[in-house]
């Protein structure tokens, strides 16, 4: 991914993994759909910081200020950009040099909590990577996974039966919620290699995340679906 990756004044994107970033990111924003003008088309996230690993994704972050929106429409614009982003995502199974590429809207407005910061547009940091000492207790992380398993474990057990379609959507957008927010505490409060970061990582890892959003859509279906006996 970089050229003089030993030293964050010289290092540099490759050519080939930029361009194809940006074609990626054209992609997504014609997707959109919506006219809207976007300031930067960054990388951000491990793999533009120095706690990357083989499991580390390609965070493409279309950056955006929501206020060149009316301001009553800001919040509509924000629940289409995340359906498209999570729509995008899905249906595509994009990878450079070997890495997920996961490509989100970010509202300029808003701080960002990772350190490392690459401008795919500019060609040039944002904001460096620096080398920091983590120390991370593997018992405790583990127990922080397990704990987060077994939320979405009993959520699943506590709904399966539920009828009422729209009281199961609010439980599980709840834990979704309280997950995100989660996450997010632990970036502004430790960044990228914050337990809270890391067990987000792990969950999204192992398709936890992912089996509580199939879930949902599973038991939806469930739900308004009719049984051929039935008339």
């Amino acid at each position: 991914v970089w050229e003089h990756s030993d030293n964050v004044e010289k290092a540099k994107m490759k050519p080939n993994v930029r361009k194809a970033l940006e074609k990626i990111a054209e992609e997504f924003i014609d997707y959109l759909s919506e006219d809207v003008f976007v300031e930067d088309v960054v990388l951000t996230g491990s793999l533009a910081n120095y706690n990357w690993s083989k499991f580390s994704d390609a965070d493409v972050h279309i950056v955006v200020d929501l206020e060149q929106f009316d301001k009553d429409e800001i919040p509509l614009y924000q629940e289409i950009f995340k359906i498209k982003k999570t729509l995008f995502n899905n249906t595509h199974d994009i990878k450079v040099r070997g890495y997920d590429v996961e490509v989100y809207i970010e509202d300029s407005s808003v701080p960002r909590f990772s350190q490392g910061t690459y401008s795919i547009l500019f060609d040039e940091w944002v904001s460096e990577p620096k080398k920091e000492k983590f120390e991370i207790d593997k018992l405790t992380l583990q127990k922080k996974i397990k704990s987060w398993e077994d939320q979405i474990d009993l959520l699943i057990s506590q709904t399966e039966n539920e009828d009422d379609i729209e009281e199961a959507k609010k439980l599980i957008k709840k834990l979704d919620d309280k997950l995100k927010k989660y996450r997010t505490e632990g970036l502004r409060k430790g960044g990228e290699m914050s337990y809270e970061n890391l067990v987000f990582k792990t969950l999204r890892r192992n398709g936890y995340i992912e089996k509580m959003k199939d879930y949902e859509n599973d038991y939806i279906d469930k739900r308004l679906s009719v049984e051929q006996t039935q008339e």
